[in-house]
């Protein structure tokens, strides 16, 4: 009891000395408390046959019959391949652009022309995505951008966005272009830290500038890039699921269907299998979870760089 009243009084003094900061963090912690801790009591409805008359305690328990019905089912290998399909281009492709451009702006002497690009780059970010959807189902008709530029160089135009082989390439492409500038800006702002007297040194030494991007830079910012990959594969299972409701079509469920766009499928849109759909977006929270403690102990192991 001694340590606890110690501990409270701690508290209550660090509080008095900050007060404002607390009251800042105020809204955060509701926020996160209402929208992201509150809502994990409904996950129970997984274990249940949830009847919305009889109430999630009023319902029948039926233990992991739904899990089992997920993996039993003939979506489950579809969607789970879909996914991690996605995610890994986005790993692949998407990951590495934000820090190209971040190295290529921070190369750049013309104040100018660097700023330029900078806010040419961010304005996507801050683009609604169904005006975003919009551009991209206009440009992927048969006579829309893509289409004519495809035929200009010879080949024939086709309905791109109906076409299953084509769905990942202009889902990836899209994102990338997205948020390439605005992801930039984290790793222009760790590249901004680094400190100019190495660049002189290696100056000195006759080291180019390739060989100091190698040597100083990358290093540099290596910590924020491990902290950012933690995070990324944390969320390996989650894919955009308003931009792929917007973008795809049943004649692309075969490589666009997801756990996020199965879910709102079956749980909202087609048959109200909230029970079941519960179930699914569990599992796929689990092994985000499973995934985060992995690569952080990992990027631990390996570098000794955490984000917990």
């Amino acid at each position: 009891m001694e340590k606890v009243s110690h501990k409270l009084s701690l508290l209550w003094l660090n509080y008095k000395k900050n007060k404002a900061i607390y009251w800042m963090a105020l809204p955060v912690v509701l926020y996160f408390l209402v929208f992201k801790y509150l809502p994990m009591y409904g996950a129970i409805i997984a274990f249940k046959d949830y009847s919305v008359g009889k109430g999630i305690w009023g319902s029948d328990w039926v233990g992991l019959q739904h899990f089992r019905d997920f993996f039993q089912s003939y979506y489950f290998w579809r969607i789970l391949k879909n996914t991690l399909v996605l995610s890994f281009y986005q790993l692949l492709f998407g990951f590495p652009a934000p820090i190209l451009l971040a190295l290529l702006l921070n190369e750049l002497r013309n104040e100018i022309f660097k700023r330029t690009v900078q806010t040419v780059s961010y304005i996507p970010h801050f683009i609604s995505i169904v005006v975003i959807c919009g551009m991209i189902v206009d440009f992927s008709s048969r006579d829309g951008l893509f289409n004519t530029i495809i035929e200009y160089f010879g080949g024939q135009s086709s309905a791109l966005l109906s076409d299953p082989a084509n769905f990942r390439t202009i889902y990836t492409a899209s994102s990338i272009w997205q948020e390439l500038g605005f992801s930039s800006i984290i790793y222009l702002a760790a590249l901004s830290g680094i400190n100019p007297e190495l660049y002189d040194a290696a100056n000195v030494d006759g080291a180019s500038r390739l060989r100091q991007v190698w040597h100083i830079t990358l290093p540099g910012i290596i910590p924020m890039i491990l902290i950012l990959l933690i995070l990324r594969i944390g969320g390996l299972m989650e894919i955009g699921f308003e931009k792929i409701i917007l973008l795809y079509n049943p004649n692309v469920y075969d490589t666009a269907d997801v756990i996020s766009t199965f879910v709102y499928r079956k749980g909202i849109s087609e048959s109200a299998e909230f029970s079941y759909t519960t179930a699914v977006g569990l599992f796929q929270s689990v092994i985000n979870f499973t995934l985060l403690i992995g690569a952080n102990r990992l990027s631990k192991a390996i570098s000794n760089t955490k984000l917990f």
